[in-house]
């Protein structure tokens, strides 16, 4: 675990960094009033959900999340954002080689010797966040990072709740949970996802996730002792009262360790920001991984980047 612990580990700083580099490009990130398409793959693509909806939130303009194979080429948009860690993942690089001269396309990459840099109109690199481990972590969430702080969040507080994030309990120890479920509303759906992601890649383990107001048209019927229910951000009304009722194990910032640390409620403070919260899921992720005597730093069938024939 030499890799992704220090990663995770070195989120805060990489925020920072993150935060000081967005004055310098923002004539290369969307500008506001564009219509604006996000794409990634697998992380990447939850990353593109959270930013999409979070945008669009803040009245930045209308902004549209896809898988990059999934990109439905005959829309008009004013700009596409590709996110990509390695800038070698042959869907992203097959869409920019599609767009080029119709689209005015940037790129977010850690790499910045890759192919994207080239098929790409502008590009925006984070070196300082690229990452040894095949599980992404630190990369996708600077990147965020950076599309949050142009977007004009306050990312001091963020680094400062990811500060004890690093650091905090877990909510519950992973070797008694036998599945979990997170649940996002709004741009912390991504979240998610990306949480539930983490699971299946580091411990192949049995991880969902769905909108929070969804989770009772369904999905609740899986929730049973033994089993966690995870929700980012806002929370629905009668939600934790519902999942306590199945048995399962309920967690929120509102009930663990980083809002118990931090204090925020005796304060009467925001709440803790959720991609502090996600810091926690992925090491929740790693720890069931340890739990159940795996490598997260060796997931099955995966490679730090696909690149197809």
């Amino acid at each position: 675990m030499a890799y992704v612990n220090a990663e995770i580990a070195s989120q805060p700083d990489c925020w920072r960094q993150a935060a000081d580099l967005a004055p310098t490009v923002l004539d290369r990130l969307p500008h506001s009033g564009e219509r604006v398409a996000v794409v990634g793959c697998g992380t990447s693509w939850f990353m593109a959900m959270a930013y999409a909806a979070r945008r669009e939130a803040t009245g930045h303009g209308e902004t549209d999340a896809f898988q990059a194979s999934e990109f439905p080429t005959g829309r008009r948009y004013d700009r596409l954002l590709a996110i990509t860690r390695s800038g070698t993942t042959t869907e992203v690089l097959d869409l920019l080689a599609t767009l080029r001269g119709r689209i005015p396309t940037t790129v977010l990459v850690g790499d910045p010797t890759s192919p994207a840099m080239t098929l790409a109109d502008t590009a925006v690199t984070l070196p300082f966040a690229d990452e040894r481990s095949v599980v992404q972590t630190r990369f996708a969430t600077t990147a965020l990072a950076l599309l949050r702080a142009q977007l004009g969040d306050n990312i001091d507080a963020l680094v400062a709740d990811a500060e004890v994030a690093v650091r905090a309990p877990l909510p519950i120890d992973p070797s008694l949970i036998e599945q979990v479920t997170f649940l996002g509303r709004g741009w912390t759906i991504g979240l998610a996802q990306e949480a539930a992601l983490k699971c299946r890649e580091a411990a192949t383990f049995w991880a969902e996730a769905y909108p929070a107001m969804d989770y009772r048209h369904g999905p609740i019927s899986v929730a049973a002792p033994g089993r966690l229910v995870w929700a980012f951000g806002e929370l629905p009304d009668g939600l934790p009262e519902d999942v306590a009722a199945t048995g399962a194990a309920f967690a929120h910032s509102r009930t663990h360790g980083v809002r118990t640390v931090l204090g925020r409620w005796a304060a009467g403070r925001n709440p803790v920001d959720p991609m502090a919260d996600l810091i926690l899921a992925q090491r929740f992720a790693v720890a069931l991984a340890t739990s159940r005597g795996l490598d997260p730093d060796a997931p099955r069938h995966l490679s730090r980047s696909v690149v197809l024939a």
